[in-house]
């Protein structure tokens, strides 16, 4: 007689800078895919994703959001309620990690309590290093995070950044406010399809 494995389903946010791979490793995780051809993202986007443990089901919502300072008073609607949350950094650029940083104070004090985040620095297959890992690492311990250097173009340390983040998450019972709660993923599903009406019409030539 099988066992049935409970499913947990958790809501993730993935949070960086415009330009560091955010949509790239998220591409990766999701279809194990990379192109060069990604436009920045507007506003935010999702994907769904399920993982079988061994001892459970997780089923991962994924929000994507724009790196780019004009969308950053929608983040909020992004991060609200995820239990997790990928903070990236380009390695080659360190602007980047220290507006990784700020990402990180904001969503520990406006986020969920107690939210789970592994710091990401990516682009390890580009020679150009001005974020010294010994750095990055050191600052992660001292807030209490998972630290993992990837690249979205090879796929390498991708699957392992979000399955150590996973294995970080409560398990939950099924009603817990947090887990996919299907008004706030109506809020959310409505802005980012707003966000992405508005776009179309740019490129329609619609003033």
């Amino acid at each position: 007689m099988s066992i049935k494995l409970p499913t947990y389903s958790f809501k993730i946010v993935v949070l960086g800078e415009s330009a560091v791979g955010k949509t790239s490793i998220l591409l990766r995780f999701h279809k194990n895919q990379f192109s060069t051809q990604l436009e920045p993202t507007i506003g935010a986007s999702h994907v769904q994703k399920s993982i079988n443990m061994t001892d459970c089901h997780i089923q991962l919502l994924i929000w994507d959001t724009a790196g780019q300072e004009q969308y950053h008073s929608l983040a909020p609607m992004y991060y609200r309620g995820a239990r997790g949350a990928l903070i990236v950094y380009d390695r080659t650029n360190y602007k980047s990690f220290e507006r990784a940083k700020d990402w990180i104070k904001e969503l520990k004090s406006k986020g969920s309590p107690n939210v789970r985040i592994v710091l990401v620095g990516n682009k390890i297959d580009l020679e150009t290093n001005n974020v010294d890992t010994s750095e990055a690492l050191t600052y992660a311990k001292e807030n209490d995070m998972l630290f993992f250097e990837t690249s979205a173009k090879t796929g390498e340390g991708i699957q392992e950044a979000f399955l150590a983040l996973v294995k970080l998450l409560p398990k939950k019972d099924e009603n817990d406010e947090n887990l996919n709660n299907s008004q706030s993923n109506d809020n959310f599903l409505y802005l980012h399809n707003m966000t992405q009406n508005k776009k179309k019409k740019k490129s329609d030539g619609c003033c």
